[in-house]
């Protein structure tokens, strides 16, 4: 198993942010498959104000490549990622139309 941590900013409104987690409360099954079908098998997103981090857990199937490829090819997930678009922002820093950015680990533990 691998773990990714990674970060992404919502637009700074409270009306949006509470939306953002209503959509999230009950994510389309759609969804939910498509990001089993790529090698994630576990996903958890935090909030802090606007920020905020999420933890992948994936299988060795896993790739960030395979799973753009399959988002590219699946519309249910353009239609998502799309909706999301309204409520999110690229975080400083990252790359034009780069939505969540991977984290680099700086401290661990038991490392």
């Amino acid at each position: 198993m691998k773990r990714y941590s990674l970060a992404l900013d919502l637009k700074d409104d409270p009306a949006l942010i509470a939306e953002y987690e209503e959509y999230h409360r009950d994510v389309w099954p759609e969804i939910k498959k498509s990001i089993l079908d790529s090698g994630i098998t576990n996903m958890e997103i935090y909030r802090a104000g606007n920020r905020l981090f999420m933890v992948m857990e994936t299988d060795e199937s896993f790739s960030f490549g395979r799973k753009a490829a399959m988002d590219e090819a699946n519309p249910k997930v353009q239609e998502w990622e799309q909706l999301m678009w309204k409520f999110q922002q690229a975080i400083p820093g990252s790359k034009p139309g780069e939505k969540w950015v991977l984290m680099d680990r700086i401290f661990e533990l038991n490392g």
